[in-house]
């Protein structure tokens, strides 16, 4: 019997190729493995409330790109969170034997707090039992995560056992399924690639869109001069040469530090690179964008096979909390 695979992620409209070597190319593989349901998880957007009208433009362009990347309706469930009212209803019942202390020790929720401290909402505090609610609405066992997000499942698992111990054996505890996710380093050469920080290149752009990002990005600083000798450890667009290129890596390394090659050459060399690798990618998103109905159909069918898990689940929580 194969395992159940779930992940959820904000809906920050186009991805960009952090997202996809980051996360999305591995969603990919796994569908040959499990039984994978994926979401867009819109309702934990609304604790920063912003850019509201663009929720519903967010969360089909990240739909329009999963689909071109390879995420398959007929292998797994895609929707939309708030598309299955259950998650909000377990929401509400995990939060009766969820420790206030537990979210209050929360790293990302002190961030949160000072990065927002005009809008210290209950949903920002409440977040990880809305998270934990996504995966045990449906049961999964397996949550791809990489290291640095270990801490927030171990959360999730902890509120699991104390419903389990307090309540019932409902659910099962989900396991870390540890991706080896690279950190994509962004544009500036400095921080991981964000669309928040501009650093980013999306992979749904055009070849000269690509270009001309790739051009602005910044490369080895104590380089002043094309006939200086390069450091490619510790340029980024070198990097992400190694994504796209990788059998040709240790020959630019070579002609970098030699000065044959200067950084407007390996920036032309990784937008060929890139816009040979997404143009497969690029003629997918353009012919499903042209199917008058089909995201919607997508979203629709994803949300009715989730809830039918939903239902059953939270039917047999109800029952347990004597609420049947």
């Amino acid at each position: 019997m194969k395992g159940r695979v779930f992940s959820g992620a904000r809906p920050t409209g186009k991805q960009h190729i952090g997202n996809y070597l980051g996360a999305i190319q591995n969603y990919v593989k796994l569908q040959d493995e499990y039984e994978c349901i994926y979401c867009i998880v819109d309702i934990h957007a609304l604790t920063t409330l912003e850019d509201l009208d663009q929720l519903q433009p967010n969360i089909r362009e990240m739909m329009l790109d999963w689909l071109a990347a390879g995420l398959d309706p007929e292998k797994s469930i895609l929707f939309v969170q708030s598309h299955v009212p259950e998650v909000t209803e377990l929401h509400t019942l995990l939060s009766m034997i969820t420790p206030l202390g537990w979210l209050l020790r929360v790293p990302t929720f002190k961030e949160k707090a000072r990065q927002q401290p005009e809008n210290v909402n209950y949903g920002l505090v409440g977040y990880p039992v809305l998270q934990t609610a996504d995966i045990i609405l449906y049961k999964a066992n397996m949550v791809p995560v990489g290291e640095d997000q270990l801490p927030h499942l171990e959360l999730a698992r902890e509120i699991v056992r104390r419903f389990n111990n307090l309540i019932a054996p409902v659910f099962p505890e989900p396991q870390a399924k540890l991706t080896t996710a690279p950190m994509i380093r962004g544009l500036d050469g400095q921080n991981k690639m964000s669309k928040s920080l501009d650093n980013h290149i999306e992979l749904a752009a055009t070849p000269k869109e690509t270009e001309k990002r790739i051009k602005t990005a910044f490369t080895d600083p104590q380089r002043k001069f094309r006939t200086d000798p390069g450091r490619p450890e510790v340029c980024n667009v070198y990097d992400l040469h190694g994504f796209y290129d990788s059998e040709k890596l240790e020959e630019i390394s070579q002609q970098c530090r030699a000065a044959t090659i200067g950084c407007v050459d390996c920036k032309k060399m990784l937008s060929k690179e890139i816009n040979n690798a997404m143009e497969p990618f690029r003629e997918r998103r353009a012919e499903i964008a042209m199917r008058s109905g089909y995201l919607e159909e997508v979203m629709a069918d994803g949300a009715e096979r989730a809830g039918v898990i939903a239902k059953e689940t939270i039917r047999e929580v109800k029952e347990k909390m004597c609420l049947l």
